[in-house]
């Protein structure tokens, strides 16, 4: 019979924290954050928005919130799981129970909570802006290429500016962009082919 921890994804480790995320659970129970099960472990939604998760891991046991970017933070608990991958989510980690303090993951949950309530979430779109002056040149020159460069979505735009400016030299930028014109124009974007 196969053991119940195989496909648990991120509760591989669940069960040997059982009793902390439980404690865990039964402090998240207090807020108005509805569970759900995602990836295998419990997800915690305000109106179908992720707004924390649990996991157990290996070495530690932790809360995700999926907008931790935005926590103030005052006691420097939350980590960056992967530095520059990670845009906004973040980690609580405990190793035992006694470091769960009630009081302070609540005051987190709620801050988390309101943000959400707030909006505050970084759009994907919102990558730093890249500004590619040779194509805004060409668009300058031929209406139809701006008009039909404004017509793809902010993700696909940003992905022709990317694959422009990427390039070290001039002269490559501008192989690039003879590259995508005729696909800007007949609007298929950079990746269609392989999504």
């Amino acid at each position: 019979m196969e053991s119940k921890s195989e496909n648990k994804g991120i509760w591989k480790y669940g069960d040997k924290w059982e009793e902390e995320l439980l404690l865990l659970k039964s402090i998240i129970d207090k807020t108005e954050l509805t569970e759900t099960t995602k990836w295998g472990g419990p997800v915690y939604v305000y109106e179908k928005k992720n707004v924390i998760g649990l996991g157990g891991f290996k070495d530690y046991f932790a809360i995700w919130f999926f907008n931790g970017v935005f926590l103030k933070d005052e006691k420097k608990k939350l980590i960056n799981a992967q530095e520059n991958l990670t845009k906004s989510l973040r980690q609580w980690r405990f190793t035992s129970k006694e470091e769960i303090n009630e009081k302070e993951v609540l005051k987190y949950i709620f801050e988390a909570i309101q943000n959400e309530k707030q909006g505050k979430v970084i759009k994907p779109s919102k990558k730093v802006a890249i500004i590619s002056e040779l194509l805004e040149k060409e668009m300058a020159q031929n209406p139809a290429l701006k008009e039909a460069f404004q017509k793809f979505s902010p993700y696909k735009q940003y992905e022709f500016l990317e694959y422009i400016e990427t390039a070290k030299q001039e002269k490559t930028k501008l192989s690039r962009i003879e590259k995508v014109i005729p696909m800007i124009l007949g609007n298929v974007g950079l990746n269609d082919k392989y999504r």
